[in-house]
């Protein structure tokens, strides 16, 4: 699957960062994980830690795929709103979503600064905000959740959003939120787990898997076996491609950089912003004076026609920015399009889909695919030694 187009601005930004040979002979190993972007380099960090025998392959060069295209920006807000999250999967299983999404914004903080990546990581705060009336009372059920649950929450009027530059009718100021360089990150945290001995193979593609005894045996599109115990797949959207059931709805999207400005605007200092629309939108700034923005997401039909939108969507969300902040100059610099999927209640994917098999999917599908990531390496073992997790239950197959 081509999930993304054009050359993002983070490939730009950072060229190629490193490269790794591809596999040339039968192995064999205790782990292999399919998928070397962010997900899969989090899941190797964890598991290398843990003094286990990885293998990582991807088919393309490592951290080329959703990752290279990703906004990077970092929420414990998820996709389906608390309150309603709340009627739909139970108090227990919604709160604590949302609290150990937050709890991954700080986890991810330390391993950054454990490796010493210089991926830009910056605590903001995140602004959710309503650009219509008739999405007011949504929004006031939603801070009134987040409040009644504990999270650091701030109810912004009108006024207060419009000494933002913001031209909006209301919005929730949350403390707990940060952006990043999610390339940069994830090259860097292969390079470390590379060092303290995963092994590393890019473009070298899966092509089936047979089961051999206890053992799985992964079949490569050149011929080569890797034999191993558990499989774990870290592929995000391209999952669609091994997995029976339908987990995910795939969406076209779109992002735009702006061209450098001289001085951050004042908005963007201290703050990321999402709002309310369906789909909705997301603006984010760089370390090097730029504005990121997100959205017009489509159904997913094929990447042809994803990228034939470019142009479009280029105009509508220019002009959607303008809207919003009509004192900031965005002039386009960069653009490219994505794939990426929503689950039905937002929440990720983890374990395994057949409770026979050793194969294991770590799936963070949505907004909080970073976070959910993050998450699944707390959950990761447990599904190895086939050992109950409250993440095993909450986001399991077949739910």
């Amino acid at each position: 699957m081509d999930i993304r187009s054009n050359e993002p601005y983070w490939l730009i930004k950072n060229a190629l960062a490193k490269s790794y040979s591809s596999l040339k002979e039968d192995t064999e190993t205790e782990v292999l994980i399919v998928g070397g972007g962010i997900t899969g380099a989090l899941i190797a960090y964890k598991l290398i830690t843990e003094g286990k025998k990885v293998i990582l392959i991807d088919k393309r060069d490592v951290c080329n795929g959703s990752s290279a295209a990703s906004t990077a920006m970092l929420q414990y807000e998820i996709d389906t709103p608390l309150h309603e999250l709340i009627d739909e999967r139970g108090l227990t299983c919604a709160v604590s979503s949302y609290k150990n999404c937050e709890k991954a914004i700080f986890d991810l903080k330390k391993i950054v600064d454990e490796i010493k990546s210089d991926c830009q990581f910056e605590f903001k705060k995140s602004i959710y905000f309503s650009s219509t009336k008739k999405d007011v009372n949504f929004l006031e059920k939603e801070f009134e959740a987040r409040k009644q649950h504990g999270f650091k929450v701030k109810w912004l009027s009108k006024e207060k959003l419009g000494k933002l530059g913001l031209i909006a009718e209301a919005g929730i100021e949350s403390e707990s939120g940060a952006v990043m360089d999610t390339y940069k990150f994830a090259n860097d945290l292969l390079k470390y787990c590379s060092e303290k001995g995963l092994v590393i193979f890019d473009r070298t593609e899966l092509k089936s898997v047979k089961a051999k005894n206890e053992n799985q045996v992964a079949i490569t599109k050149d011929e080569f076996k890797i034999k191993t115990k558990h499989i774990l797949y870290c592929t995000g959207y391209e999952s669609v491609e091994t997995l029976d059931e339908d987990v995910v709805k795939l969406k076209s999207t779109y992002a735009l950089a702006s061209e450098a400005f001289q001085k951050t605007p004042k908005a963007f200092k201290d703050h990321i912003y999402w709002n309310t629309s369906e789909p909705y939108l997301y603006f984010r700034g760089t370390e090097d004076g730029r504005i990121i923005m997100g959205g017009g997401d489509e159904e997913f039909k094929n990447a042809k026609k994803r990228d034939a939108l470019l142009p479009k969507k280029e105009k509508n969300l220019t002009k959607e920015f303008n809207n919003c902040f009509p004192d900031i100059p965005f002039t386009l610099d960069y653009s490219w399009a994505g794939t990426f999927g929503e689950t039905k209640d937002g929440l990720p994917y983890l374990g395994k889909p057949n409770p026979e098999k050793d194969l294991h999917y770590v799936l963070g599908f949505g907004g909080n695919g970073i976070t959910f990531s993050v998450m699944g390496m707390d959950a990761i073992l447990n599904s190895l030694e086939n050992t109950p997790h409250p993440y095993l239950e909450y986001y399991k197959f077949g739910r």
